[in-house]
């Protein structure tokens, strides 16, 4: 078989998650929202934004990608190229 440049892609099926938050944290992230549509001029639904967030603070954590090394092979995801552009 021929080796590729280009790995198997990674599984993108995209997984559901219900989570139930606070009417504190529910005003903070609709303002958020609201906020992001006034710097971007396009309204984005707190749904579409929080695995953006999500994601985007499980890659600025240090203390969890320092646990996390080891104990997994590591597959290549948006919280991979997230850590190499900053």
């Amino acid at each position: 078989m021929p080796e590729l440049k280009l790995s198997k892609l990674p599984e993108r099926t995209p997984v559901k998650v219900t989570v139930t938050v606070s009417p504190e944290l529910n005003r903070a992230l609709q303002a958020y929202a609201e906020l992001y549509r006034e710097t971007y001029d396009e309204a984005e639904p707190v749904a579409e934004l929080i695995p953006y967030m999500l994601e985007s603070f499980l890659a600025g954590d240090r203390g969890f990608a320092k646990a996390r090394r080891g104990r997994q092979p590591e597959k290549r995801t948006r919280l991979h190229e997230a850590r190499e552009t900053e």
